[in-house]
């Protein structure tokens, strides 16, 4: 059991971080730039994202390591520094935690579809597998593979982490609610396959980010607390349901307004709970506060 196992097993609820890619671009990542060079070029400004988190009260963050597969890192011409960016990634985001956080190496989809023949599963596993010991070595406790669809992908995922590091991994997929008010992913999954790759292929924490606001992940929840109820959860949930306004697009939900569903979502049996695309440290400030008021 790792760091992060240890912590849930005394049945401790655990606020993570929220939105990176959205910081970076307010501190100057042009559009078609690799967020993860910033890790070499820009090492300060990620070490401030990764700060504002630590000092919203967050107990658990993330690493700037998304897209830092060989095979994304690719359109950048920099899949050669695979390795360096996830370790600089994890030592970042080590040296903002300091010793009473915790630290996650996130590790993001390929963008290459196996299934369409454009990387085959040997490419995609051994990519994996350099992310991972980029992020073990660079101090993280724990992985979590997220913002997944294609089941095949996670697995190897898995797989690929669990066959070079000792640590904690977690895997969640990214589901939107159908006509038929099914929660399934980009690629047809749905939450009980899901959860059966996942569980199979050895992932130690499961769970949803991204394409829902609150309201959508504590019906997620209580779906895989139907499935498996012992299982940790970790739910990183969107600032409410995108809006296209002017171009933009914008999550509209408020701190306050997103960390009022927060008691909801951990009695619903989420175990790690925390922001994705739209969520600011105030939001996180507000959840770790509302997390707080319920020991």
């Amino acid at each position: 059991m790792g760091k992060i196992l240890d912590k849930l097993a005394g049945g401790t609820i655990l606020v993570s971080d929220g939105a990176w890619g959205t910081y970076l671009h307010l501190k100057g990542l042009k559009d078609g730039e690799c967020p993860e060079s910033w890790n070499l070029n820009h090492p300060e400004a990620v070490l401030e994202i990764a700060r504002s988190y630590v000092e919203a009260g967050a107990d658990l963050i993330l690493t700037n390591s998304f897209g830092a597969s060989p095979l994304k890192l690719e359109g950048y011409g920099l899949e050669k520094q695979a390795y360096e960016l996830n370790r600089s990634a994890a030592e970042l985001s080590r040296k903002a935690a300091g010793e009473r956080v915790l630290v996650m190496g996130s590790i993001g989809p390929t963008g290459k579809m196996v299934i369409m023949g454009e990387a085959t599963p040997q490419e995609v596993y051994n990519g994996f597998m350099e992310q991972a010991r980029g992020l073990t070595d660079g101090g993280a406790d724990g992985i979590v593979i997220e913002t997944m669809s294609d089941p095949e992908e996670a697995g190897l995922a898995i797989e690929a982490v669990k066959k070079v590091s000792p640590l904690d991994v977690a895997c969640t997929f990214t589901f939107s609610k159908n006509q038929d008010g099914v929660y399934r992913t980009m690629m047809g999954t749905d939450v009980a396959a899901y959860l059966e790759m996942a569980s199979s292929a050895g992932a130690d924490i499961i769970g949803a980010n991204c394409g829902n606001g609150t309201a959508g992940m504590i019906e997620i929840v209580r779906e895989l607390r139907k499935l498996d109820p012992e299982i940790p959860v970790l739910v990183h949930a969107n600032a409410g349901l995108p809006v296209y306004k002017d171009g933009k697009t914008l999550f509209p939900e408020s701190p306050g307004e997103m960390a009022s569903q927060m008691e909801e979502l951990i009695r619903a049996g989420a175990n790690i709970i925390g922001g994705c695309c739209g969520t600011t440290p105030d939001h996180i400030r507000q959840i770790v506060q509302v997390r707080n008021n319920l020991k």
